[in-house]
């Protein structure tokens, strides 16, 4: 048991070192070939981000137990709302964008009404994972057409950056924390069945709380930063679309993977219990943004709805 405990200790450090290396290398080497800030924004640090999730996900559906996966999935977008940007607005007001409640909310709102139509059969199966998949691609096709419709990236590139041992090292260290980045999945994915299965509690349960709690750090430690820093222009003022479009990732991308890897029955209380709960989540960000901001008071209530949920899970 302690050797479980340890491996997900470890691999959850792993996890937030490697994704914020992976994301960084990845921006520096998005500016070397002069990629559009909408990709470095939604791409790099939208797949640097929710790649834990995804390999978590991933890993566990190959490893036989798909409903740690299916847990990661709904457990990561629930806390990445209930959590994430809780803290972020209780640190300091969230401003938000009018554009986002017309793209990024109506998008994030579409993608989990189109999973709950999916999965109300109780069956994620391989077509569920293609249609999941198709829909990511769809959308990444988007964000690439409105890249180029607006490409605003200045032209201003470091010496650094201009000097093939500089490109040299950025790609070294990009596969390194790629490297490290799978292998503190596997430890996440391995410490936490073993867990599950010396104290009799669920995989779906373990996915929906330790594994989605550890692979949403990284987001965690961003947005702590970014609003004590008061970076409100640069980072708390997109902090809500940047957020709603990784749970449109994360929404697609991770309940994918399981669906085309190894395609089995969910839990019901999966649609009954976990489903609401990112469905209210997602709909409390409209209702808070309505005045474009998300007040301290919202983040607050954000906040207790997930205690909230995670009483019911552990005692209910």
């Amino acid at each position: 048991m302690l050797i479980s405990v340890l491996s997900l200790l470890i691999g959850f450090t792993l996890l937030v070192w490697s994704a914020d290396a992976f994301t960084d290398n990845g921006a520096k080497i998005a500016r070397i070939f002069n990629i559009s800030p909408l990709i470095i924004g939604l791409l790099i640090f939208g797949f640097g981000t929710s790649a834990p999730e995804m390999l978590v996900s991933g890993l566990a559906a190959y490893d036989g137990h798909p409903e740690l996966s299916i847990g990661n999935a709904f457990g990561s977008n629930i806390f990445n709302i209930g959590l994430v940007l809780a803290v972020a607005a209780i640190i300091h007001p969230v401003i938000v964008e009018k554009n986002v409640l017309k793209k990024e909310w109506l998008f994030l709102f579409l993608s989990t009404l189109v999973i709950g139509f999916l999965l109300i059969d109780g069956f994620l199966s391989f077509i569920d994972g293609s249609i999941l998949l198709t829909l990511l691609l769809l959308f990444l096709y988007y964000v690439f057409n409105e890249s180029k419709k607006d490409n605003n990236l200045e032209n201003e590139v470091s010496e650094d950056t201009n000097k093939d041992q500089s490109k040299g090292k950025t790609w070294l260290l990009l596969i390194i924390s790629l490297v490290i980045l799978v292998s503190s999945a596997r430890l996440v994915v391995w410490g936490g069945t073993n867990l599950a299965l010396a104290f009799g509690v669920s995989d779906l349960i373990i996915g929906l709380t330790v594994v989605a709690l550890g692979t949403s750090l990284p987001e965690l430690a961003v947005a702590i930063s970014s609003a004590l820093k008061k970076q409100h222009q640069m980072i708390i003022g997109n902090i809500i679309g940047s957020n709603l479009w990784l749970q449109f990732i994360y929404s697609l991308g991770v309940l994918a993977i399981p669906g085309l890897i190894l395609p089995f029955q969910i839990p019901s209380e999966v649609m009954s219990r976990d489903y609401i709960y990112m469905l209210i989540f997602t709909l409390l960000i409209l209702i808070f943004s309505l005045k474009l901001r998300i007040s301290r008071f919202g983040g607050l209530i954000l906040l207790t709805i997930l205690a909230s949920y995670l009483y019911q899970l552990v005692w209910i």
